[in-house]
């Protein structure tokens, strides 16, 4: 897969038969919707696109999931979520034979799985686990990670539902489980596995589950959803309405890079032109933009663009313009100075 921006000529809900969405920050914000989320996604569906919702989040059940997505009027069935805990636990059969002993620290959710796999869930240390699961759980304390401690320090294997370092909330950025993970990995040392994104498990379970063949990742951060797509070989589109900002989108490495871009969910309902290079500027609708001496320059196609663009300059195209300037420029060896990419709006 190209490592620059893709095109479609018709809709992304008709050029591709399932979406692996992500939640927080592209279906809703902590407990909040998302603006045209609902209306984005019912349409891709009306127009035969299969959706599962694909979450780094281990610490609730899919059916919790699913009715939270169906009050926000994104109709759901709980097999049309797919966890990190389900996908821990599926790590873990990789290694353990059924009925071995798994010190579970986490949410009900991961407790669920990890059961539902054929271990033994146990509570701590002492108990002699051959593995610590560990994942998300607001009602996390110093006494499970210190269990946890234990057990790696034992030799447990130690699995990680994923490593976000901050989880987005309805009043800002909290701690993820990458960063309580963190507390334990700092008292024993040993890294831990991983089975959330951006490793892509989830996606090829849920691809395996669904039976699709052209499938699309929705996600809204480039170190998990986009990077996990990249890795798993599927095209990404990035959506500007949680972490990643559209200027993190232009100076992303080549293994975070979307091969969409979108303001929102409306653009499963819209084609995706690709910019091209046109003397030395790429063109996309009325924007243009190239990197010289170092500079990222952004103007008008429909003129001779010059100089760069203000800060706070706005529209799709001018986004997709930037990227592929940028990323060109930077693939190709060139220097880019970061201080030029100004903040973008969609």
């Amino acid at each position: 897969m190209s490592a620059g921006l893709l095109s479609s000529e018709v809709p992304l809900a008709e050029a591709f038969d399932l979406a692996l969405v992500d939640l927080d920050g592209v279906a809703y914000k902590g407990h909040l919707p998302i603006a045209h989320a609902a209306d984005g996604l019912a349409g891709a569906r009306e127009r035969g696109m299969r959706l599962v919702f694909v979450t780094n989040n281990a610490s609730r059940e899919p059916e919790d999931v699913a009715a939270q997505l169906s009050e926000l009027a994104i109709p759901t069935l709980p097999d049309e979520v797919m966890t990190a805990a389900q996908a821990c636990a599926a790590l873990l059969r990789t290694r353990l034979e059924p009925g071995a002993k798994v010190l579970v620290v986490g949410g009900k959710g991961l407790v669920t799985a990890v059961s539902a796999a054929g271990f033994k869930v146990v509570a701590s240390a002492d108990d002699e686990p051959v593995a610590v699961a560990q994942g998300y759980s607001p009602e996390l304390g110093w006494a499970q990670l210190a269990e946890a401690a234990y057990a790696v320090g034992r030799g447990a294997w130690h699995v990680a539902s994923n490593l976000d370092l901050s989880l987005p909330t309805a009043r800002g950025f909290a701690p993820g489980n990458g960063a309580l993970v963190g507390a334990v990995v700092a008292a024993t040392g040993v890294a831990p596995a991983s089975a959330g994104k951006p490793s892509p498990t989830m996606y090829h379970l849920a691809v395996e589950r669904a039976g699709a063949e052209r499938v699309l990742v929705i996600g809204d951060r480039l170190d998990t959803d986009l990077a996990g797509a990249r890795e798993g070989g599927y095209p990404g589109l990035h959506v500007l309405t949680g972490v990643s900002t559209a200027r993190d989108a232009v100076l992303a490495e080549p293994g975070l890079r979307p091969a969409f871009l979108a303001a929102d969910l409306r653009a499963l309902l819209e084609p995706h032109p690709a910019p091209v290079l046109t003397d030395d500027w790429w063109v996309c609708g009325a924007a243009a933009a190239q990197v010289s001496d170092g500079v990222l320059r952004l103007g008008e196609a429909s003129a001779s663009p010059s100089g760069a663009a203000a800060p706070g300059a706005v529209g799709i195209d001018l986004v997709r313009v930037a990227c592929a300037a940028a990323w060109a420029a930077v693939d190709a060896g060139e220097a880019l100075d970061p201080a030029t990419v100004p903040e973008l709006t969609a």
